[in-house]
């Protein structure tokens, strides 16, 4: 299983909305930039994603799982670019901020940080466990 973490603006597309598709989850498409659709094709099926509020917030809210790897992305007329399908599995205790990321020297490789544009991005094994460590945290 791999980590990644898929960016969506709230007002387009919110842990909310992804939440109330169920289990029959919901496409991740409109993704245009080669990088992040070579990421989207190289998901697998179980991957789990962080989900991030971009723009609005700068935050990761909660985590999606692929249930459908890579497929032609219906809004491309060019027929170029793929979607996947993900599915809701839970909102973090406590969102992450881009912040309190930037804030961590341990995350400071991050794609997040690094290529802040991409929209579909990699995450390892060790960051995902300190992102989850940081967003159970209790702030005060």
């Amino acid at each position: 299983m791999k980590y990644w973490l898929l960016k969506s603006e709230p007002d387009v597309w919110s842990i909310d909305q992804q939440k109330k598709t169920g289990i029959k989850g919901a496409p991740w498409d409109g993704v245009r930039n080669y990088q992040a659709a070579k990421n989207l094709q190289s998901m697998k099926k179980a991957d789990l994603c962080f989900f991030y509020h971009s723009n609005i917030g700068k935050e990761i809210v909660g985590i999606v799982e692929v249930i459908k790897e890579a497929y032609l992305d219906k809004t491309d007329k060019s027929g170029r670019f793929v979607a996947v399908t993900v599915k809701f599995k839970g909102k973090l205790p406590k969102p992450v901020t881009l912040e309190n990321i930037k804030n961590n020297k341990e995350l400071s490789h991050l794609g997040l940080i690094k290529q802040s544009r991409l929209s579909v991005m990699p995450i390892d094994s060790k960051s995902w466990k300190i992102i989850l460590k940081m967003s159970s945290i209790d702030k005060k």
